[in-house]
């Protein structure tokens, strides 16, 4: 139902529920506030949204007043004008510096208008700490004008409590029981205080502007190259909801399995909880609500109608998978041309079995053929214009890197040199490959590591990897040296 109002002599339909400042800030006029935010139940504590309503005795604070038909309010009087420069006077008598530009408070301020109530005034400034050495923000309560948005998201949103109002009277401030450290009151340093804090007493410890803020603030969704929303699936998951979970990563990717098993997870690098403690394990979660899979989002795969567009696909790797597949989501003809008896490029000839079951692998290119890709294999391509002849409109080269790589020393052509991608392709193709004896693994990479535990489980007697430098240096990842490790491997 909707209600008829008037604000400032302009008429407004509101619907009924709505307060009074959410009327007039949808219809442009504003009011200005300082306690209000639209994530949380307003109180009206700030007192700076009073307005006169014609009927109505005092002055109500817009954020807590229902809208009723045929109000008729005013939000700009002389007395409306002289209590808000009186209030926000109040709210910056303790305010310690001169007001920044980039928050609500100064906003707020510069629109109301600062003026010197009493001349010979001398306000007592708090004298508290800046606290920097805490994770990923910075408190400094001599900012903090009690306005209690950050105590009420950490309560009534975030459902954490960890903050509240400490103290009685003019010692007041926003604190944690016993004034311990944000780590041992148990915060999650999920940083909604932050986002709400309108004076700066609560700010971010890494800058960014409107334009960068998304990246600064969800560091692991960018460091994806994917640009899977991690948060998002993350939290699906501790609701328990792992088919939900499972189509926000297949919204961007459609081998979730095959990354869940073998991604080099640069968003783990990047996660803000590990300047806490740990990252977070995103590539094992994803592997576990893959590992789920119900088939339920295939319900949800639409195939737009047919373009009469046809594409050619070079490659049946990763790249040229997941290009299939959106190109075929698109409505286009898509043929994949593949030289080797079976798809999936490197990830079946140059990552281990352990490593990729390949049940896994072969499901989720199936999933793929499935819409209507159609492959072709023992398909060598050598012209792209016999594709453009055969009446293809586009093409799209995914043809990996599957040369492998030399050091360009002495000796290297002696045929007990071999190069990792041969080795793993060996292995995986024929099951099997030219290795006995005592091995050395010269390099310190995933390729090296795969090659040095590969070489074990085909009848190596003993393994050792030659690093340039040290163990720590080492970029192939953390966990597949320990298992290299664990597995009998040595590490010169």
């Amino acid at each position: 139902m909707m209600k008829s109002i008037t604000i400032d002599g302009k008429k407004i339909d509101v619907e009924e529920g709505k307060t009074v400042l959410e009327a007039a800030l949808e219809a442009g006029i504003y009011i200005p506030n300082l306690c209000y935010h639209p994530d949380l139940s307003p109180t009206g504590a700030c007192r700076l949204c009073i307005v006169e309503i014609e009927g109505w005795s005092g002055y109500p604070t817009a954020c807590t007043t229902k809208v009723e038909d045929g109000m008729v309010i005013h939000t700009e009087t002389e007395k409306l004008k002289r209590l808000r420069e009186n209030i926000i006077w109040l709210i910056l008598s303790e305010y310690p510096f001169e007001l920044e530009d980039n928050t609500q408070l100064s906003a707020v301020a510069k629109w109301i208008g600062i003026k010197d109530m009493l001349s010979d005034f001398k306000p007592v400034h708090k004298d508290f700490p800046v606290i920097t050495d805490e994770p990923l923000y910075i408190r400094d309560l001599n900012k903090c004008v009690l306005c209690r948005r950050c105590v009420r998201i950490c309560h009534d949103v975030r459902g954490v409590g960890v903050i509240g109002f400490v103290n009685r009277g003019i010692e007041t401030i926003v604190g944690t029981p016993y004034n311990l450290p944000m780590m041992d009151a148990d915060c999650k340093f999920c940083r909604a205080c932050v986002e709400v804090c309108p004076s700066g007493a609560l700010v971010d410890k890494l800058e960014y502007d409107e334009k960068t803020k998304a990246e600064v603030l969800v560091p692991c969704k960018y460091a994806c190259p994917a640009q899977i929303d991690i948060p998002r699936y993350v939290k699906l998951i501790a609701q328990k909801r792992y088919q939900d979970a499972l189509e926000v990563i297949r919204e961007r990717v459609p081998l979730p399995h095959i990354l869940g098993c073998v991604c080099n997870h640069p968003c783990e690098e990047a996660c803000s909880r590990g300047e806490v403690n740990k990252p977070i394990a995103i590539r094992a979660l994803k592997r576990f609500v893959a590992e789920r899979d119900n088939g339920r989002w295939r319900s949800k795969v639409k195939v737009a109608p047919d373009t009469g567009k046809r594409v050619a696909v070079v490659g049946s790797g990763p790249a040229g998978l997941t290009t299939a597949w959106y190109l075929r989501i698109l409505g286009h003809s898509v043929t994949i041309f593949e030289a080797m008896s079976e798809p999936g490029g490197t990830m079946r000839t140059g990552i281990p079995e352990y490593r990729l079951p390949r049940e896994v692998l072969d499901r989720e290119i199936e999933e793929i053929l499935s819409i209507g890709v159609e492959l072709k294999t023992n398909t060598i391509v050598e012209s792209t214009d016999d594709l453009f002849n055969d009446g293809y409109d586009a093409i799209f080269l995914a043809l990996g890197a599957m040369e492998g790589m030399k050091m360009g020393i002495e000796g290297e052509d002696d045929e007990r040199v071999l190069d990792a991608l041969t080795v793993l392709k060996d292995v995986s193709l024929r099951g099997k490959a030219d290795i006995e004896g005592d091995v050395v693994v010269v390099g310190g990479g995933n390729s090296a590591i795969d090659v040095a535990r590969t070489a074990l489980r085909v009848g190596a007697k003993k393994v050792t990897i030659m690093y340039r430098r040290t163990r720590q240096e080492m970029p192939a990842l953390e966990e597949e040296i320990e298992e290299a490790i664990n597995e009998g491997v040595e590490i010169a």
